[in-house]
């Protein structure tokens, strides 16, 4: 037996295909253990459940908008995040380039001052 790692968690519409395709005829237990490394157990839990009428439609729907929304409160949580840094960031004064000095370019750097010795 292989090991699988940490648990996982399974949708409720895929809870509720899986049962429905088993009672259907679908796809036998022991072909669902396979395809989708399911213990037996667990499938046992899942038809239980669908056969009392716990594991319905309106269930895995609720199921996903309750995934959705916890999904969109992160994001907006991040949103938030990011723009109070970036408002931090806009209120952070910048260093100054520095003083114009028209002896210098940015590509040629500065200019080399005259010789002679005609100081003045």
């Amino acid at each position: 037996m292989s090991p699988r790692g940490p648990y996982r968690r399974h949708s409720m519409q895929f809870k509720l295909q899986l049962c429905q395709d088993i009672r259907n005829g679908a796809i036998g237990r022991r072909d669902a253990q396979r395809t989708y490394r399911v213990s037996a157990n667990l499938i046992q839990l899942w038809l239980s459940q669908f056969d009392r009428g716990e594991l319905n439609q309106e269930e895995a729907e609720a199921s996903v908008v309750a995934e959705y929304e916890g999904r969109i409160a992160a994001l907006e949580r991040k949103v938030g995040q990011l723009t109070m840094e970036l408002d931090m960031a806009k209120k952070t004064p910048r260093p100054s380039p520095g003083p114009v000095n028209e002896n210098s370019s940015i590509v040629t750097g500065p200019r080399i001052a005259p010789s002679g010795g005609d100081a003045k």
